[in-house]
């Protein structure tokens, strides 16, 4: 299939036309973008969640895995709860499980969280949340912060160096299994100036997600990478839906940001949870895209970041008193090749990078400006 591609200031003029137009009448287009979205996913089961000896294992109580898309652990001594964990494999522009989103470990899931960087042979793990907020624990501390070795079941977790840049830290750690005579190196990166209720300076985050692009690009793809915040759906569904534009950006296509959550919807729920979130995409792009200059001018021209406007449940995963309500009369169903034709698979957000990757020689590119 042949397509043509668009220059970088091509896409940088079709977003910031598209964002002021968004941003008008008081964002009037980004909250119907956003209302749209909302019930995207909502009647995908999710009983491994909601089965008695899997609820301490969940953060919050509303924010639950997926069935057909959890990652699922090897049992252990024939306990089939044993599988479980909060996590879902989601979609990042190379295949349907270039990323696993989970909630932040609690203490009683740190073994099991190591288990699965272990089983699924992860060699990146983006953490976007602090271990605390004022009084509230957002994640425990899972890998030693400085250095020295800490045991989580049958994993051994060693730092062996860490450094900042700018406003973050890269952390270089050393995992083995017991019985395992092999050793393997993970990096951590760490990014705790995102608060559980707001967004981020936009140039912070857009230098943070552009560092950690690069080292995906760099490395073979030998399992995917995790992404975690505190429930594992706003903050982290924000990240990875900015870094998979951003690499759909690099090859000259132009990024539906609406596509990506919807896609990144069907696999675990509310990914990119509030309005702000979804906003601050396009302000990263528009910031990444124009080097630096465009993110802030057209802040100041239209789309507000401070909109207070929230989904269902807060970016900490709190949910309202009914939780969430099921449709039966619109049940959805996971999605399948077969629900679609060949032309639809291709052009969905999920499956665009991955078939263009194989053959970029045969794109056809704009006139570059």
């Amino acid at each position: 299939m042949r397509m043509e591609t668009l220059s970088r200031s091509e896409i940088l003029q079709e977003l910031k036309s598209r964002t002021l137009s968004l941003a008008a009448n008081n964002n009037r287009g980004f909250k119907q973008e956003f209302r749209e979205l909302g019930e995207v996913g909502k009647d995908l089961p999710t009983k491994a969640g909601t089965a008695e000896a899997n609820k301490e294992k969940n953060r919050y109580p509303f924010i639950l895995p997926y069935d057909y898309s959890r990652v699922r652990l090897s049992v252990l001594n024939q306990d089939p709860v044993s599988d479980y964990i909060n996590a879902n494999f989601v979609p990042g522009g190379g295949s349907e499980r270039d990323f696993i989103c989970t909630q932040g470990p609690l203490q009683n899931t740190l073994p099991d969280f190591w288990r699965m960087v272990w089983e699924q042979n992860v060699r990146i793990i983006v953490m976007v949340t602090s271990l605390k907020q004022k009084h509230t624990i957002m994640c425990e501390k899972y890998w030693p912060l400085e250095s020295g070795t800490m045991y989580c079941g049958s994993i051994q977790v060693t730092t062996v160096t860490r450094k900042q840049v700018t406003d973050f830290f890269v952390t270089t750690i050393n995992l083995q299994q017991r019985g395992n005579p092999t050793d393997r190196i993970i990096t951590h990166y760490y990014y705790p100036t995102w608060p559980d209720q707001g967004v981020p300076d936009p140039s912070s985050l857009c230098v943070f997600t552009e560092h950690v692009r690069q080292h995906l690009e760099a490395i073979p793809r030998l399992g995917p990478a995790v992404v975690h915040c505190s429930a594992g759906v706003g903050r982290s569904g924000t990240f990875v839906t900015l870094l998979w534009l951003m690499q759909l950006c690099m090859r000259g296509i132009k990024p539906n940001i609406k596509g990506a959550v919807e896609d990144l919807r069907l696999h675990r729920m509310y990914m990119v949870q509030t309005l702000d979130q979804y906003i601050l995409i396009y302000h990263c792009l528009l910031h990444w895209l124009s080097g630096g200059d465009i993110g802030s001018r057209s802040q100041s021209q239209g789309a507000n970041l401070n909109t207070n406007q929230q989904a269902n449940v807060s970016s900490s995963g709190r949910g309202d008193k009914a939780g969430r309500r099921r449709r039966s009369s619109q049940q959805q169903k996971p999605p399948t090749p077969q629900s679609e034709n060949s032309v639809q698979q291709i052009l969905k957000p999920g499956n665009l990078l991955r078939r263009l990757l194989p053959s970029l020689s045969n794109v056809k590119t704009s006139n570059s400006s």
